[in-house]
């Protein structure tokens, strides 16, 4: 049947094989006045999908389902009542393609958490399943589909549509910038674009991490210093330093937690925005009582703060650590397995060469 009714996906049809993938043509939603068609040029690999695909975050995941949310392509269609975009602009989407809008929250610019929200892949939209960027079309309403700046290599900039608004978000509300001091757990996907923004905003931004051999590269990213965690009473010489934590990192389930806290300033908060696949171990009340400190969560971030995350990058030509990979059933295989075996991803990857797979589309 083919485009405008299918994308021709890569998809996951079998949780046991969760890093096989097989090419086949999925149903997209009708067709409707605000909604804008992109011809996927890349599409960046966030462990989200691989925690979808593995099913770790114990949600029930429909089948067939091709993941991907952090995509960039060109627009081929655009509905009726559609005013920001025109065929052949360079657009993007994220991890959100659809609210309604017309609820308090979403009134309030909060359509993020939006309770009638819909998932970028995997939610249920007109009586079928949203399917991701690891395929030929993507079809999202005009309101979550985002200009990327001219300057902005689509390979780099893809990845920011959720890991660099996932970590954005939380240091612009939490108040990062100059005389902030900021600590950035975890260096890698969303930890990268922590500490990148971080330093961008003018706060004094630290990383904390178990592995030394990431030290350098945080340093280069402008990092002022490095806690390793792996070194014995680490965070005794950091008691009451951080106004915040973004803790980005997934194996929270593992950590020390009043450890962190000590590091914070009193009535400093400790915002997660990495989700490990396992419960949060018991913790009593009094953990937050020596500098009555907080802790936190986030999903990704508004519009207004997407718009204003590329204008940043834009302005101070942020690059994302970047590697790219291939699309094909084989380059995605290999994309999920590296994300999730943690195998030298630095800092990101994206799968690019869609055209090679797919053909101009038009």
């Amino acid at each position: 049947m083919g485009y405008p009714d299918t994308t021709d996906a890569f998809a996951v049809t079998d949780i046991k094989n969760w890093s096989t993938f097989t090419r086949k043509e999925l149903p997209l939603k009708k067709f409707e006045e605000y909604d804008v068609d992109i011809a996927i040029d890349a599409c960046g690999v966030c462990a989200s999908d691989v925690h979808t695909i593995t099913g770790g975050w114990g949600e029930d995941v429909p089948l067939p389902l091709c993941v991907g949310h952090e995509v960039i392509g060109k627009v081929v269609k655009v509905g009726s009542k559609v005013t920001k975009f025109k065929v052949g602009d360079r657009a993007g989407v994220g991890a959100q393609k659809g609210a309604d809008l017309t609820c308090n929250i979403c009134k309030a610019d909060q359509e993020n958490y939006c309770p009638n929200q819909i998932d970028t892949y995997g939610a249920k939209e007109d009586g079928i399943t949203s399917q991701g960027g690891y395929s030929s079309h993507m079809r999202a309403h005009e309101y979550f589909t985002f200009k990327i700046p001219d300057n902005l290599d689509t390979a780099l900039a893809a990845p920011m549509l959720c890991a660099g608004l996932t970590t954005y978000s939380p240091l612009k509300r939490l108040g990062a910038g100059p005389g902030k001091k900021v600590a950035i757990v975890g260096l890698g996907g969303l930890g990268h674009f922590g500490v990148l923004w971080s330093v961008a905003m003018g706060a004094e931004t630290y990383v904390i991490s178990h592995s030394e051999r990431k030290r350098e590269d945080a340093l280069k990213m402008g990092a002022k210093d490095f806690l390793l965690t792996s070194k014995k009473g680490w965070a005794d010489d950091w008691k009451f330093t951080f106004d915040f934590i973004i803790n980005t990192a997934d194996a929270t389930d593992k950590f020390n937690l009043p450890d962190y806290f000590s590091t914070l300033k009193v009535n400093g908060t400790f915002h997660m925005v990495g989700f490990p696949d396992n419960p949060l171990p018991a913790m009593q009340a009094q953990i937050f009582a020596p500098n009555g400190c907080s802790m936190g969560a986030s999903h990704i971030g508004n519009h207004q703060e997407m718009e204003e995350m590329f204008e940043l990058a834009s302005k101070q030509n942020i690059k994302s650590w970047v590697q790219t990979i291939k699309l094909s059933e084989a380059g995605c295989k290999e994309a999920v397995e590296r994300v999730y075996k943690n195998d030298n991803v630095k800092y990101r990857l994206t799968l690019v060469d869609f055209d090679d797979v797919f053909g101009k589309r038009t």
